[in-house]
């Protein structure tokens, strides 16, 4: 069940220093959300605060509320890790699991949730997340050869599978094809969209275009000076963003001015 998320003043901190100030967005359920903007304006910070992998840092800690329908993600009840069950992470470099199978890369994670699986369950779970991430077709007649074997965004697309094998509602993706090439970006951009009907994803891209291509609303971050925090400049439909933004610097980094 795809879920909306409430952003509401969050300043992000590493030790003293505030990375990203007073930040209030609402992410909404099944969309595709992009965070735009400069190197080193906090997009990534931003969405590693989405379900704490931020606090992974020694020092690093927020101020203000995350809500994903309305339960705060940051409430002293909650669990960190339930937290990054329920809201999968892909990052920018495919990582799969580097001594296990296609197969065993795909159940990681509901291994880890110490769930006693019989075979025909795990099998049914690898086949579901490798079809929901376009894997299936060219990796079925492999399954127990090493998820290293892949290439790069065959790669990707097993740590998309092994995120979603999880049933998370949310996904996060940290440039997720920075490290490909064209026509393995054009297969994760498809990708992004099908996942669009069951789960609500936020992905960071320095592609202006893939942003435009892939997402229904954007944030977009910058900083003043360099040293001071990140800060969300606008946040709007892609189509307005691209076509009409509210903001001058958005318009100037959009259109190549700067960044």
């Amino acid at each position: 069940m795809a879920k909306s998320i409430t952003v509401d003043d969050l300043d992000i901190y590493y030790g003293d220093f505030l990375a990203v100030q007073g930040v209030s967005m609402t992410i909404k359920a099944r969309s595709v959300t992009a965070f735009i903007g400069p190197s080193g304006c906090g997009k990534s910070t931003m969405l590693r605060s989405l379900n704490r992998m931020h606090e992974v840092i020694p020092g690093a800690r927020v101020e203000g509320k995350v809500m994903v329908d309305g339960q705060s993600l940051y409430d002293s009840a909650v669990d960190p890790v339930a937290v990054r069950r329920q809201i999968g992470m892909v990052f920018q470099r495919p990582n799969p699991f580097p001594t296990m199978s296609i197969y065993e890369n795909v159940l990681a994670g509901n291994r880890l949730n110490a769930k006693k699986m019989k075979k025909a369950e795990a099998d049914d779970i690898v086949e579901r997340s490798l079809k929901g991430a376009n894997l299936w077709n060219e990796v079925k007649d492999r399954l127990g050869k090493p998820g290293m074997g892949l290439s790069g965004g065959q790669q990707q697309r097993l740590c998309i599978a092994r995120a979603i094998a999880v049933e998370p509602q949310i996904l996060l993706m940290d440039e997720p094809c920075s490290a490909l090439d064209p026509i393995s970006t054009s297969a994760i951009e498809d990708l992004i969209h099908e996942l669009k009907s069951d789960y609500t994803s936020v992905i960071v891209t320095h592609n202006m275009q893939q942003a435009a291509r892939v997402s229904d609303e954007t944030g977009f971050f910058n900083l003043k000076a360099a040293g001071e925090p990140g800060h969300l400049v606008e946040f709007n439909s892609t189509q307005k963003m691209f076509a009409n933004p509210d903001n001058e610097s958005t318009e100037a980094y959009i259109s190549g001015r700067f960044g």
